[in-house]
């Protein structure tokens, strides 16, 4: 199965997943002790980042490791920014919007 970037960050667990690793790579282990989820879950939701490039697993002696690779989250970044402009115009419009009703009340007083 084919898997991209928008289903990885899709789970809420994953997304918090990705917020950890960002910090410093740990193993699977310490990644399993910051959820109250069981192990095999957390494996299955490593295993899906790993599958989408987002993170690598490497090995380290008998421990594996966890880390980020940011570059992967690039397309997901460019996809969000897209509506980043959209939304801030439509925020400024309201803003206007609300200040002239703001500004109509005083002048009524």
């Amino acid at each position: 199965m084919r898997r991209d970037v928008f289903q990885a960050i899709a789970d809420p667990l994953r997304r918090d997943m990705i917020a950890l690793l960002a910090k410093e790579p740990l193993t699977i282990n310490q990644v399993a002790e910051k959820f109250d989820v069981s192990r095999p879950a957390v494996s299955k939701h490593l295993k899906i980042l790993e599958e989408c490039g987002i993170i690598s697993i490497t090995n380290q002696g008998r421990e594996r490791y966890c880390a980020i690779q940011p570059k992967q989250l690039i397309p997901a970044f460019l996809w969000i920014d897209q509506y980043k402009n959209l939304w801030e115009e439509r925020l400024d419009h309201f803003e206007n919007y609300v200040n002239q009703l703001k500004n109509e009340r005083n002048e009524q007083s």
